[in-house]
């Protein structure tokens, strides 16, 4: 499908999406959690609609509406000899321990860029939890078999933290005691804090976080599960961000849903737009962003990856050379991120320069469109960072591959229109089914 974004202003008040990193995880907690679950504010984008295929075919059983989502489980017993987790790099990471959990043998397996994505890690750390597993040379699909018995582990944190998101949850559910994973070079850290409030939060026993170096479980029983979990989805900061970048380049927007006590790490797009010079009041449960003269700034991303798009969509419209680090990050997302950054937004006048970990955006205070025809890549951040960006540029554009939104955001166009934006979709087409 493709997306034609006019210039235009943004101004109104919205609705930030559900964050699928808390959704996701909630889906597997209440999988784990024996007894009832009640997940309010659910999400429905592409990987949320995958996390609770999974937990079905794990042995849950889910009743669905448009406000809550009620889980009822028993643990897991999978249904069937097989999950797909879609293309979510989240879901594949956190569901592949807790589906280990059972002695039955089980084909992991996905779809799009997530099967070129590295799994390397479940070769080497699975066996050593008594888990059988054979890949496909280090990818998707895979096949394993438990059941997985926690014990003392050391595992590498710098390509992900979902992997230990997966192994923290298995080991809770499992029972694990006097034990601990001890973990090299931990990047995405606030992710683990979301977490272990997950786990919290579901009753499940939570370890001990020693400076994010080692999560120990210790032999003490779990205090009493409640009978049914309520648990409520929080707005999603990686979606929100985008809107707030919206506004700091084009306009004047509240953003309702974005809580400030959020350990979600893409809060910190906050002080990226403070940095730029865009008009920030910060309250309890809504963000005003308001349009200033911007300028350059430096951010360092490192545990905040997901960031790179809406920054770069910020530092285009900012005047000087703007400094991103935590390059390396970018590499096996959706798209090699880094580059299609490059690509992408040369069409648009704006020179991107990757050094090692670093990037250099050289904003013009504005976009020049080289090029009317931008491509997604069939990355939803991607899409969503030309949008935002082209916002404030000098003629139209065409953004190929847009239904790549439906991953994370499926209403984000709705929400542009909603604002103000001059939308165009083919034949009056929905943007998402």
């Amino acid at each position: 499908m493709n997306v034609t974004i006019s210039p235009s202003t943004v101004n109104g008040t919205i609705q930030t999406p559900t964050s699928k990193s808390s959704m996701q995880r909630a889906c597997a907690a209440a999988l784990l959690v024996k007894g009832k679950s009640v997940i309010k504010n659910p999400g429905f984008s592409n990987d949320d609609k995958a996390a609770m295929d999974v937990i079905q075919k794990l042995g849950a059983k889910i009743e669905v509406d448009s406000s809550q989502l009620t889980v009822d489980s028993m643990g897991v017993n999978p249904s069937r000899p097989e999950i797909n987790t879609g293309e979510s790099g989240l879901g594949v990471r956190m569901f592949t321990p807790i589906a280990a959990l059972s002695e039955k043998e089980i084909l992991i397996s996905g779809h799009g860029s997530l099967m070129e994505r590295p799994m390397n890690f479940f070769d080497e750390i699975l066996p050593k939890l008594g888990v059988k597993i054979e890949s496909n040379n280090g990818k998707l699909p895979m096949k394993i078999q438990g059941p997985l018995k926690p014990a003392t582990i050391e595992i590498d944190g710098s390509l992900s933290s979902q992997f230990l998101t997966g192994l923290l949850m298995a080991f809770s559910a499992a029972n694990a005691k006097d034990v601990s994973i001890k973990v090299n070079n931990l990047k995405s850290r606030p992710y683990v804090d979301l977490t272990l409030a997950v786990m919290k939060e579901f009753g499940m026993k939570v370890p001990q976080n020693k400076n994010y170096e080692a999560f120990y479980f210790d032999s003490l029983p779990v205090n009493g599960q409640p009978s049914t979990v309520n648990y409520t989805v929080e707005g999603d900061w990686s979606g929100g961000a985008f809107l707030l970048v919206a506004a700091g380049i084009a306009g004047d927007v509240t953003v309702n849903g974005l809580q400030n006590t959020s350990t979600q790490a893409d809060k910190k797009i906050i002080d990226a737009l403070l940095d730029a010079g865009a008009d920030v009041t910060v309250n309890e449960d809504s963000i005003h962003i308001k349009k200033n003269k911007l300028e350059a700034f430096s951010f360092d991303a490192t545990d905040c990856p997901d960031l790179f798009p809406p920054l770069v969509a910020l530092a285009a419209n900012c005047k000087g050379i703007t400094k991103i680090r935590g390059l390396r990050r970018l590499k096996h997302k959706e798209s090699d991120r880094g580059v299609t950054l490059k690509e992408e937004f040369d069409k648009l006048s704006t020179a991107i320069d990757l050094n090692d970990d670093e990037m250099l955006v050289h904003g013009n205070g504005g976009i020049f469109v080289k090029n009317h025809t931008m491509n997604s890549h069939n990355d939803h951040r991607i899409a969503m960072a030309v949008a935002v960006a082209c916002l404030n540029a000098d003629f139209d554009v065409e953004i190929r591959n847009a239904e790549a939104v439906n991953k994370s955001y499926p209403d984000f166009y709705q929400h542009l229109q909603k604002l103000g934006v001059n939308v165009t979709l083919p034949n009056k087409q929905t943007v998402h089914e």
